[in-house]
Order: structure tokens, then C-alpha cells, then sequence
């Protein structure tokens, strides 16, 4: 529990982030970044703010894929159905039975609205933001998601969690593409899971080889955290992966069409950044893979529909074939219009082995 004035420096901390420019391309959170610095901006009659975590934690390794580069690593919350669906509903259901017996109205925030939820649970005492940026629990580590109840009736707010980090940096260390410019600090634009499901169109060259088989997501800098340990210990009920998105197969998710890539991921998290960029994220990961049986697969897309897949098509079969190869490829694709696919093309028939 927490009031709507106990994080009077959030709003300064991302009006510093957002003038660095570390939110990349994601608009959407500057032009919300008044709005999210006072929650009474969203409802001026608010009083009380009840933050509530659901325990996603997994029940084995989540890096443990990374090493196997014919298959792909999602992020563990994407394994499950979308959390927005998930997590609203329980807060409703909660939500409901408070107004009822307090006789207060509500608002319900999962994600979707401008709310700062993690200062904000930190303030509620339910974790602290560790240096990664995410919510840290003692119970439950870094898996953690979060969700909003604002209320018009007068409560008494818990104590704020204090930071408990102290001199551990495995977080900030473990980073694959070095995305924490210092310890709380986060730069989206070097952000594996930024790159993977908000980023549009081509992914900097240069951060491609750092991705590895990582295709929606990247878990590294919550699985690291020690404070998991006692989320591991946790016997209350968790969410349950699905077993097809557990390490799927790289040759099976390439070949993904429209309307299979839309049945798979119904319901799934997955499903809101479309097929197109989610091919492109495969396809980076098979140019990772050092698979040349692989390359097939790329090469098939070289003519995709999609300019996004047919650049990352691109790159990964100059990773995976010769030069030779290559520009036998290229030659039989000289109508190519779209600028980004043109410059793929090019930095591909010049670095090529």
C-alpha cells in the first residue's frame, strides 16, 4: 500500500532518461512522462495506490537454452498466456471485493496505462529496484510482475523496501550488449528485450552477434540475481511455461506464416509484435547459430513479403555462405526496391568470407 505523492523523484529520474535518449524509439513514453510522474494525473480523486506482485519465476535455468543455437530463448514471461490478460483479471476480481466492502471506488492498471509501477511498489514495500532497473523481492527475487489498484478511500501506506543490492553488480556485469550505462540506469537502445519486441525494422548491425539465439526477450539480468534463490524455495503456485516455448526449434519458427504464426501465439505476449518482426528475431538467431544447415531456411526468405525479414534474411545467410554463394543469391534478386533490404545487401556482398 502506498499514496499517490510517495515518489516525488520518479519523474525527474525518466525526464533524465528520456533527454539521454534511452528510450529509444518507444514514443509513446515520452509523451507520457508528465502523466507518469503523478498518478493523480490518470485520476485526480485517488488517495491510495495497493501494488500487487504475480510470482512468475521459473522452475528451471532460463539461460540453460542459450546454448543450444538450433533452438530459440524466450523470455520466461512470454512463455506463459499474455500477463496483461492474466494479471488484470485477478486484479479485478480483487478490486471488486475491496469496493464492495470499503465502499470505495477503483481503477484497475496493468502495464497498458502510464503508471510507474515499479517506484511505486517499491514505495508500497513490496521490493526495490535493483540496479537492472527491475523490481527486486525478497521472496520472490526478480520475477515479479506488476500490477495497480487506485482507490479513493484513505489507507494506511506500508514502509518503502530499502535497496538491498549492496555491492553486487551481476546484473549490470552479465549484460550481453552492455545496456546499463551505470547501475540503475538502463539504455533501451542496447536492450536485448527492447530490440526483440519494441524496436521496428532493422536491428544495429553491430548488436546482431550479441543477441545469440535470444528471439523475444532476454532474461540474463533477472536469472543472475542471487535475491532468486528464495523464489526458487517458493511452494505457492506459479506460473506454468508452455512446453512448445521452451527452447522451440529455430527451423520450425522460421517457417512461420501469417496465419500459423497467429494460431501458435494466441493469447501469447508474442503475438503484439506480429509476424514479421518476430521472423526477423529467428532469423538473427540463425545467423548466430554457425548452423549452415540452416542457411536453406534463410535463403527461402530472401523473398518474404516483409522488407524487416527479407533484410535479416539477408545478414543471416552472409553469416552462414561464402561470398560466391551470396552473390549468386543476390544476382537473382536485382528488382529489390526497399532502401534497408539495398543496404543489407551491400554490407553483406562486402563482408562476406
Amino acid at each position: 500500500m502506498t499514496t499517490p505523492d510517495a515518489i516525488p523523484g520518479a519523474a525527474g529520474r525518466l525526464k533524465e532518461a528520456i533527454a539521454a535518449g534511452h528510450h529509444g524509439t518507444m514514443g509513446w513514453l515520452a509523451g507520457n512522462a508528465e502523466r507518469r510522474g503523478s498518478p493523480k494525473t490518470l485520476w485526480p480523486e485517488v488517495r491510495s495506490i495497493i501494488m500487487l506482485g504475480m510470482n512468475y519465476g521459473p522452475d528451471a535455468d532460463p539461460l540453460a537454452t542459450l546454448a543450444d543455437r538450433q533452438a530459440g530463448t524466450i523470455s520466461v514471461y512470454a512463455r506463459n498466456r499474455d500477463y496483461h490478460d492474466l494479471i488484470k483479471g485477478a486484479l479485478k476480481r480483487i478490486a471488486q471485493q475491496f469496493a464492495a466492502r470499503a465502499g470505495a471506488d477503483v481503477k484497475v492498471f496493468v502495464d497498458t496505462a502510464p503508471v510507474m509501477e515499479k517506484p511505486l511498489a517499491e514505495a508500497a514495500g513490496l521490493g526495490w529496484q535493483g540496479k537492472h532497473t527491475n523490481l527486486v523481492s525478497r521472496e520472490h527475487g526478480s520475477w515479479l510482475l506488476l500490477g495497480a489498484i487506485f482507490t479513493d478511500a484513505e489507507l494506511l501506506p506500508d514502509a518503502a523496501e530499502p535497496d538491498r543490492c549492496g555491492s553486487c553488480r551481476a546484473c549490470v556485469d552479465v549484460c550481453p550488449t552492455g545496456a546499463f550505462p551505470a547501475p540503475y540506469r538502463l539504455d533501451a537502445r542496447r536492450c536485448i528485450s527492447y530490440l526483440t519486441i519494441e524496436h521496428k525494422g532493422p536491428i544495429p548491425g553491430e548488436l546482431r552477434p550479441l543477441i545469440g539465439n535470444r528471439i523475444y526477450g532476454c532474461d540474463d539480468c533477472l536469472a543472475v540475481c542471487p535475491w532468486n534463490k528464495f523464489a526458487a524455495a517458493s511452494a505457492e503456485v506459479k506460473l506454468q511455461a508452455r512446453s512448445d516455448l521452451i527452447a522451440p526449434r529455430l527451423e520450425d519458427l522460421v517457417r512461420l506464416g501469417d496465419a500459423d504464426f497467429r494460431q501458435k501465439f494466441s493469447g501469447s505476449p508474442i503475438k503484439r509484435i506480429g509476424r514479421g518482426r518476430f521472423v526477423r528475431n529467428v532469423l538473427i538467431a540463425i545467423g548466430n547459430s554457425g548452423e549452415p544447415a540452416l542457411a536453406a531456411e534463410a535463403e527461402r526468405l530472401l523473398d518474404d513479403a516483409e522488407p524487416e525479414v527479407r533484410g535479416a534474411a539477408v545478414w543471416a545467410l552472409s553469416r552462414l555462405k561464402g561470398r560466391a554463394e551470396l552473390s549468386a543469391a543476390a544476382a537473382r534478386r536485382m528488382a529489390e526496391s526497399d532502401p534497408d533490404v539495398l543496404a543489407e545487401w551491400r554490407a553483406a556482398l562486402g563482408e562476406a568470407a
